[in-house]
């Protein structure tokens, strides 16, 4: 039996699904109303009714629905307990969206890029040895210093102000 694929959608905040009723899924009309209106950037004269829009929406929820209910079954047969991208992959190629693929794979990649870069960036904070209070003392230090010299006429390399 497949978990209901709206247990696995989080909050706005992470990825801008939010419930408006017991299983009632949308996502932000502010959002969708900018991609709408970038899209229509070429001709702004053209109307887009608030009702089409709420259609939709209605139209992106489902479709996230079906794919991700699809990439939750391929994840059981898989006794996963997460769905991966290779699920949601193989849900795109299975319900005839294979067009979709190499995009997904790209900002999946581009994703895991991003998250490397963040490890990286957390782990010189702690390996610094430092505590946060140490980290924030040292940080107001070097602003003071910085403020006792451009006062007193030095540039940032001891030269001249401008």
């Amino acid at each position: 039996m497949s978990v209901p694929a709206h247990s696995y959608f989080y909050d706005d905040q992470d990825y801008g699904l939010t419930r408006k009723g017991n299983d009632d899924l949308s996502l932000p009309k502010a959002t969708v109303q900018k991609i709408i209106n970038e899209i229509l950037a070429h001709d702004p004269g053209m109307p887009f009714a608030r009702e089409t829009r709420d259609l939709l929406i209605e139209c992106c929820v489902e479709f996230i629905t079906l794919i991700s209910s699809e990439a939750n079954e391929i994840a059981e047969k898989d006794a996963k307990k997460t769905i991966a991208c290779e699920h949601v992959t193989t849900a795109l190629e299975q319900l005839g969206y294979p067009d979709y693929v190499p995009e997904i794979l790209k900002v999946a990649h581009d994703h895991k890029t991003q998250q490397v870069t963040r490890e990286k960036k957390q782990s010189k904070i702690e390996q610094s040895g430092l505590t946060e209070e140490e980290l924030i003392r040292q940080q107001q230090e070097l602003f003071a210093s910085a403020t006792v010299k451009f006062s007193h006429g030095e540039g940032p390399e001891g030269g001249e102000a401008a």
